[in-house]
């Protein structure tokens, strides 16, 4: 018999013991062995719950167990979640976690840690929620160069640029809504603002190139400045608005790592994806480009991808599936040199400088609107779009990059 322990007893990790205990016959048959939750630790008590005599305040209790051998830990922050997953590494105990920002941050120390103790440091729940884009990575594509991961990574913001897409309304407007049926935080910073993403996208990078990827140092841009006017343009050109986290190989070996709002085709797959749903594209040299979607968050299809990571640590107990990442080597690509179109929105006095200013670009002209001219300019580097926009300085509204 395997015995878990499951540290915090929030949204996630009642879902974690859920799956284990109401899926035992499944999750014991896939696993080779009977699996049992021992130990949920947390600071509450939880009294009238069904696992409530399950419930411990003392890591030390699991720690110093020996029957346990895997450890969910879903607490979230970088603090005690940090040293608890350390010292269940050191004891060879694996660990399989949803906490995007301590993988992001200390990956890398748990992973060599894991390599040198026999166990594992799984993180599915991380990346996507319930899509299995980390397995698929290191398994089923195994054979692919990766080349590119390109998604939508937020469910928070992806809701609220869809119901600002379809009730013409405002990104106030929509965030309020987005908080009272809990789909964003009273501090909503961390998704609107990318960082988020940016997380996860840092967790992708570090596993295509196999280095590790700094998401401190990876260019982030949120939603904050979007406005119904660019869906109104959007509208007009058949496109559409979200919010892509991209991890890019480039030619010179560097990797082009970013998180922005871009303006994509409506015939994109990514820009059928709406409401709180993932999608990820993933490129290979030989596969070409692989689509996943479902659900990106949520307590059951997290806390399902969590238990799988624990049915695979069980079916490889004393051997490590994952290679530790290189801490250094890796190097970012200038996000300020890169090129592409862009989506510009100027004021509509200026009308007559944008061939001046930006010569070759191509007006929407599907839309008559009083106020301002929305155009797409040629391709060239990002750079340049800030030199040009200079020029017009405060008749600038609005900038977006376009897929």
């Amino acid at each position: 018999m395997i015995q878990v322990a499951v540290l915090g007893y929030g949204t996630v990790g009642s879902g974690v013991v859920e799956v284990i205990e109401h899926n035992n016959a499944e999750v014991s048959k896939n696993a080779g062995e009977e699996v049992h939750v021992k130990y949920i630790l947390d600071l509450r008590d939880f009294p009238g719950d069904p696992y409530e005599d399950k419930v411990v305040h003392d890591f030390n209790l699991i720690i110093k167990d020996q029957e346990v051998s895997v450890i969910c830990e879903v607490m979230g922050g970088v603090g005690a979640a940090y040293q608890f997953t350390k010292q269940a590494l050191e004891a060879g105990k694996s660990v399989c976690t949803s906490n995007k920002e301590l993988v992001a941050k200390h990956g890398v120390e748990l992973l060599a840690i894991a390599a040198e103790k026999n166990c594992n440091y799984m993180f599915e729940a991380s990346v996507g929620g319930g899509i299995p884009i980390i397995r698929s990575i290191q398994n089923a594509l195994t054979p692919e160069k990766i080349e590119a991961v390109t998604g939508i990574l937020n469910g928070t913001t992806n809701y609220i640029l869809s119901k600002m897409e379809r009730e013409g309304a405002d990104y106030g407007e929509v965030l309020k809504q987005a908080q009272a049926l809990g789909y964003a935080e009273r501090n909503p910073e961390a998704d609107v603002e990318g960082h988020d993403a940016c997380r996860k996208i840092a967790i992708l990078a570090s596993l295509i190139t196999g280095k590790y990827v700094d998401a401190e140092k990876i260019y982030t841009e949120g939603i904050t400045g979007i406005t119904r006017e660019d869906f109104e343009f959007a509208r007009a050109a058949g496109m559409t608005i979200k919010l892509l986290a991209q991890a890019r190989l480039e030619e010179d070996g560097s990797v082009l790592a970013m998180v922005a709002p871009h303006m994509l085709s409506k015939e994109h797959s990514l820009a059928m994806v709406n409401d709180v749903f993932n999608g990820i594209f993933v490129t290979g040299n030989m596969l070409g480009d692989a689509m996943f979607y479902g659900h990106g968050a949520g307590k059951l299809p997290t806390a399902s991808a969590v238990v799988a990571d624990v049915i695979d640590c069980i079916r490889n107990q004393g051997r490590t599936m994952q290679s530790p990442w290189e801490e250094t080597g890796i190097r970012l690509a200038d996000v300020a040199q890169t090129r592409k179109k862009f989506y510009v929105r100027i004021k509509a006095s200026e009308r007559g400088r944008i061939d001046e200013v930006f010569p070759g670009s191509s007006i929407i002209e599907a839309i008559d609107h009083k106020e301002a001219v929305g155009f797409f300019t040629p391709e060239m580097c990002e750079q340049e779009l800030d030199e040009k926009c200079a020029l017009l300085k405060e008749s600038i509204l609005s900038t977006i990059r376009v897929l």
